[in-house]
């Protein structure tokens, strides 16, 4: 299997489930889910690597917020099963899933869980930085 067949099965898999995935100009398969942007990374030079990931879903607007955000990425991803919180260049978040799937389309099987953890690990990123600000309102 090629990086293009192992997208397009991504593809294909995500409209048969009623997404509207597209493959993007560096071969990652996008599709929106619930108001969000998510993508199916594929990694050509390994195809068993399944990565599922919902980038810049909280904006680091200060020093004290990557602060807190680091602290709610740390608590979620020890509290979330496969998934990882974790901030880009200190002014953004990106959350993902990542496992290793062989044969490949073993992703099939895991796919629904897999977008389901993620959402949990935003939802838990999301309320300890909404405590955090609360705290700080106190």
């Amino acid at each position: 299997m090629t990086a293009r067949e192992l997208a397009e099965m991504y593809r294909t898999y995500l409209a048969e489930e009623g997404f509207f995935p597209k493959i993007d100009e560096d071969g990652d398969v996008c599709f929106k889910f619930e108001g969000g942007n998510y993508y199916l990374s594929v990694d050509e030079n390994d195809l068993e690597y399944f990565r599922l990931v919902f980038p810049n879903f909280w904006s680091i607007d200060s020093e004290s917020e990557s602060e807190q955000a680091i602290k709610a990425a740390h608590h979620t991803t020890s509290t979330t099963k496969v998934a990882k919180v974790y901030l880009t260049r200190r002014d953004n978040t990106i959350a993902s899933i990542e496992m290793f799937c062989d044969p490949p389309e073993v992703f099939k099987s895991v796919f629904r869980r897999s977008l389901s953890a993620l959402q949990s690990s935003v939802m838990k990123f999301r309320k300890k930085m909404q405590e955090a600000e609360e705290d700080e309102d106190e």
